[in-house]
């Protein structure tokens, strides 16, 4: 049996973490933000070829709803992140054998995504002519300390669609209560429609993100030596 230890996990959390920022470093400059915005063009048109592009209708029609937006402003910021982490927690701390599978996934996520961080960075929808940067009425995310702390010019693929389908996994397989059971298959389409209406991420963005988290939640399977131990 996998051992269950906060000191393993801590390390492998903040090493996930730390490449994260390390690619952060090496792309956040003036060259590389002038990729990440042609970058966000081509995706832009992409979409348009594919007839993906509902971005600015979605977010026009929640601009119509200050009230229901705000709500989504302050979810993107905080709710994704929490969630994840802390039903990781919660399951540490019962011991629950899913535990580390679903660790591992989410752990693969963002390692995965860095790769394509770093050769392919692009800016948020919210960065472009026309949309609005909602979340700025919440957060500043491009001045003091949580400038630092997240790479503003990784929209592709979109960590929070992974997140959101790692944790749903999570919810739908460890959960003890039928309703959080239910909102665990919602979770991963209410986190689409609020990157998308808070303009962070576009449809190419939520579809590569959860498309990661379905290959990182099958690696993260043990082997079947491993579980017949």
């Amino acid at each position: 049996m996998t051992r269950f230890s906060g000191r393993r996990e801590a390390v492998l959390g903040l090493g996930a973490y730390a490449l994260y920022l390390g690619v952060r470093a090496l792309v956040v400059n003036e060259r590389g933000r002038r990729r990440a915005e042609k970058n966000a063009r081509r995706v832009v048109r992409l979409e348009r070829r594919l007839s993906l592009d509902v971005e600015p209708r979605i977010q026009k029609l929640f601009l119509r709803r200050p009230r229901t937006l705000a709500v989504l402003n302050v979810s993107y910021v905080t709710l994704n992140v929490v969630l994840t982490v802390g039903w990781l927690m919660v399951l540490f701390r019962r011991r629950d054998p899913e535990f580390h599978r679903l660790r591992r996934a989410a752990a693969l996520s963002l390692v995965g995504a860095c790769p394509v961080f770093l050769c392919f960075p692009c800016a948020p929808p919210r960065t472009l002519d026309d949309y609005v940067d909602t979340v700025n009425e919440v957060l500043d995310m491009d001045s003091g300390l949580v400038a630092y702390v997240y790479n503003p010019i990784a929209a592709m693929p979109s960590i929070h669609l992974a997140f959101a389908v790692v944790t749903a996994a999570g919810l739908r397989q460890t959960a003890r209560s039928p309703l959080v059971r239910a909102l665990g298959v919602v979770y991963p389409s209410a986190v689409f429609g609020t990157v998308v209406a808070t303009a962070n991420h576009y449809v190419l963005d939520g579809i590569a993100g959860s498309a990661l988290a379905a290959v990182a939640l099958r690696v993260a399977r043990p082997s079947a030596s491993l579980t017949a131990r």
